[in-house]
C-alpha cells in the first residue's frame, strides 16, 4: 500500500535517494538563509524593527541547511548537485515571486512595497514548509536518526509562518492591505504550479534511483496532479488568509542551536 510514510521510508533506506532528498532540502534552506540575510540588511528605516526578525529567519534557514548536510555526513554521504528541475526556490524566482536575487545583491534599501512582496512570498512558502514538516514529524518525529532534526525544523517552520502572519497584519494596518491581498493571491497561484512541477520532477528522479515500476510512478504522478487540481480550485485559499497567530513575536529572539551544538 502506498502511503506518505512508506514512500519516505523507501527514500530513507536507500543511500542515493536519501542523498538526493537531503541535498535538495539543504540547497533550498541555504538559499533561503542567504535571501533572508540580505533582506535583513536592506530593510528600510521605516520598518527597522523587522530587520532582526528577518535575520533570525535567515539564521534558522542556514541552520536547517547544516542539519540536512549533517544528516548525510552521519551516513558517510556527501551532497550531490541539485537537479535544476527540482530547485523550488529558483523556479519561484523565475516566476517573479518574491524578490529577485539581482535586487538583493544591490546595496539599496528595500521599499515598503518590496517588503510586502517578501513577506507575502514567505507566507505562502512557509505554509507549504510547515505542512511538509508536520507530515514528517507525524511519521518520523521519533526516528532515531532523523527525529531530532525533524522536530526542530518543524518547530522553526511554525515560528516562521506565525511571523509572516503577524508582520503582514501589521503592514495591512499601515495601509498595505490591498497590495498584500493581491500579492498573496499571485504568489499562491504561482507556488502551487511550481510545487506540482517540482514534485513531479522529484518523483521522476526518485523513481529512476529506486527503480519504481511504471504503474507505481504513474499512480504517484496522478496523485500529485490531483492535489494540484484541488489546490487550483480551492486549496490555495489556505495560503492567503491572515490571522493573528498564537505564537506572538515568534522570531523575536536568537535562533535555537542545532541538535548537538552549544
Amino acid at each position: 500500500m502506498l502511503s506518505a510514510r512508506s514512500l519516505f521510508q523507501e527514500i530513507l533506506d536507500h543511500d542515493e535517494s536519501y542523498r538526493l532528498f537531503c541535498s535538495i532540502a539543504a540547497g533550498g534552506e541555504a538559499q533561503g538563509g542567504w535571501e533572508n540575510g540580505r533582506i535583513a540588511v536592506l530593510i528600510p528605516g521605516s520598518l527597522r524593527e523587522l530587520a532582526p526578525k528577518a535575520a533570525r529567519h535567515g539564521a534558522d534557514e542556514d541552520k536547517h541547511g547544516r542539519l540536512f548536510t549533517a544528516l548525510l555526513r552521519k551516513r558517510g554521504l556527501d551532497l550531490v548537485p541539485v537537479p535544476e528541475d527540482t530547485d523550488y526556490t529558483v523556479l519561484l524566482e523565475r516566476r517573479g515571486i518574491g524578490l529577485a536575487h539581482d535586487r538583493l545583491r544591490r546595496d539599496e534599501p528595500l521599499t515598503e512595497q518590496e517588503v510586502v512582496a517578501y513577506l507575502a512570498h514567505s507566507r505562502v512558502t512557509e505554509q507549504r514548509a510547515a505542512e511538509q514538516m508536520d507530515l514528517l514529524k507525524k511519521h518520523f518525529g521519533g526516528h532515531p536518526d532523523i527525529g531530532r532534526a525533524v522536530l526542530m525544523i518543524a518547530q522553526d517552520e511554525e515560528n516562521h509562518l506565525a511571523y509572516c502572519h503577524e508582520e503582514l497584519l501589521r503592514l495591512a494596518a499601515r495601509g498595505h492591505g490591498p497590495a498584500i491581498r493581491r500579492t498573496l493571491r499571485d504568489a499562491a497561484r504561482a507556488e502551487i504550479e511550481v510545487y506540482r512541477d517540482v514534485s513531479l520532477a522529484v518523483l521522476a528522479h526518485m523513481g529512476r534511483i529506486l527503480r519504481w515500476p511504471r504503474p507505481k510512478s504513474a499512480l504517484l504522478a496522478a496523485g500529485i496532479r490531483a492535489v494540484y487540481v484541488y489546490e487550483r480550485l480551492a486549496g490555495w485559499r489556505r495560503m492567503v488568509s491572515l490571522r493573528l497567530p498564537e505564537r506572538r513575536d515568534a522570531l523575536g529572539g536568537p535562533a535555537a542551536p542545532a541538535p548537538g551544538t552549544v
